[in-house]
């Protein structure tokens, strides 16, 4: 194999695999990315693979040239290093024999030492899931929808995942799409986020799938630049993500597949609340403001902001207090409230949370009394339920 290639359109896509590369595993080859050059016509592509076992990302590079078709397989971290290391170079010659890979600049030679690439194991593809190829059954649901619209669902529901939890199935993303409507769901127990998209196509199977949240946060990045539509398909056991897939997704340009989380989501619909009495209207600015300033003085074992609700003034208090550090108290004018006043605590970081995805200036909060849960609404198509703290 020998290709050159564009230098930056090379490192962009070496980061955006590394972060699929496993860190610690007793299997060199899963540390690696495997190089795909291949020939078309005048030009070429090279394809960069990488895999941790249960999350594959395969990229494609265009427009490279692309002097001998072959593979190998280089340490991901060294390959990484290098180009990036080679910041005044416009270009850099890779050139593969056995297993291994010289990269070349105008001013520098690295010789690198990998592994066979026949070594390497198999990845999905997006094709051969949706036609179910080597004896599988068929994908289960095949769609598309908008890359910006995907990445906003990720958004406003990948904060709210649980980290490490032993509960699995809460370690991820609930996709559920029925009919038009696609949804996300994310919580970790202690607050919930919900999201909603209504899908352009024609009525399909109903889904329902856990998305890890190492997958969606590797999507996450892909979509920063992504146009068009993205190709879904769901298999029994996992879910593929095709970028730039043209029409019938079928021009594999970058594909991310995913293991699915096992077990059961939570009877999300139940943590739902259905008889808050009170409702404010407030500006998303001046609240997050308020929030952020009244937890400044906050601590680990005084995590929590009192937030009263005045409805004659329309008025909202926030204060906190840490001992041996003092207290805060923000004020701020609600834009309507609706029900009797009530004083309740919450953890503050759950709060900016929501409102840093949320885009409507209006934000509405549900309230019943201090013990029960709140719950935010920003539009038609996000919720956040979040549980109260108790207060000293």
């Amino acid at each position: 194999m020998k290709v050159v290639c564009d230098r930056a359109a090379l490192l962009e896509a070496i980061n955006l695999v590394s972060g699929v590369v496993a860190t610690r595993t007793p299997r060199p080859q899963l540390t690696c990315v495997k190089l795909t050059a291949a020939k078309h016509g005048k030009g070429g592509t090279l394809t960069l693979t990488a895999t941790d076992a249960e999350i594959s990302l395969r990229l494609r590079v265009d427009n490279v040239d692309v002097q001998q078709p072959g593979e190998t397989l280089i340490p991901a971290d060294k390959l990484r290093q290098i180009v990036s290391a080679e910041d005044n170079e416009p270009t850099l010659t890779l050139e593969a024999s056995g297993d291994t890979v010289d990269i070349r600049g105008e001013d520098a030679h690295f010789k690198v030492y990998g592994h066979p690439p026949e070594e390497f194991p198999t990845v999905a593809e997006f094709k051969a899931a949706v036609s179910g190829a080597g004896g599988n059954p068929p994908a289960k649901a095949v769609f598309k929808h908008p890359a910006k619209s995907l990445g906003e669902l990720i958004s406003r529901t990948l904060f709210a995942t649980a980290r490490e939890n032993t509960r699995y199935a809460i370690n991820g993303v609930l996709l559920s799409r029925e009919g038009k409507k696609l949804e996300m769901v994310a919580t970790d127990g202690r607050r919930l986020a919900l999201c909603r998209a209504t899908l352009t196509e024609k009525d399909g199977p109903s889904v329902k799938c856990i998305v890890p949240t190492k997958a969606l946060t590797l999507l996450q990045r892909l979509l920063g630049s992504a146009q068009g539509d993205v190709h879904i398909a769901i298999t029994d056991n996992q879910i593929l993500f095709n970028l730039s897939g043209g029409e019938d997704g079928g021009d594999e340009t970058a594909v991310l597949a995913s293991n699915l989380v096992e077990g059961a989501f939570p009877p999300y619909e139940d943590v739902i609340p259905k008889d808050n009495d009170k409702t404010v209207h407030v500006d998303r600015d001046v609240l997050f403001s308020a929030v952020r300033r009244a937890a400044l003085l906050t601590n680990e074992e005084s995590r929590g902001v009192r937030l009263s609700f005045t409805g004659s003034d329309k008025r909202l208090d926030l204060s906190s207090r840490a001992p041996e550090m003092g207290e805060a108290n923000i004020q701020v004018d609600l834009t309507e409230y609706k029900g009797e006043d009530v004083a309740i605590g919450f953890n503050p970081g759950f709060i900016t949370d929501a409102l840093k995805v949320v885009t409507d200036p209006d934000v509405i909060i549900e309230l019943k009394k201090e013990n029960k849960p709140g719950l935010i609404r920003s539009g038609e198509d996000f919720l956040y339920v979040v549980m109260p703290v108790t207060l000293q």
